[in-house]
């Protein structure tokens, strides 16, 4: 699956949850998540969408390893049936 089509999954699944899954863009900062994905409760977490099978570059592990050491939790989405997963993961915490 194309990560567009992937990433187009996950912001309706989030809407769908009453939650928002903005674009995120960091001038400056290579190597940041695609999605920061605010859910109710302020539950919130950072997800990287990738093409089927595709994996993280090294400045993306490098970035994932650095929101995580600050408690923040980071995904990466490369098929449609990890949403479900993922999303209930992000709610729990």
């Amino acid at each position: 699956m194309q990560e567009k089509y992937i990433e187009k999954k996950l912001v309706a699944a989030v809407k769908d949850m009453g939650g928002i899954a903005l674009k995120f863009v960091s001038p400056g900062v290579d190597g940041v998540p695609d999605r920061i994905v605010l859910l109710p409760m302020g539950r919130m977490a950072f997800v990287e969408c990738k093409a089927t099978g595709k994996k993280m570059r090294p400045i993306q592990e490098k970035r994932k390893k650095q929101l995580e050491a600050l408690g923040f939790l980071v995904y990466c989405l490369d098929d449609i049936d990890q949403i479900g997963g993922i999303l209930s993961e992000i709610q729990s915490t």
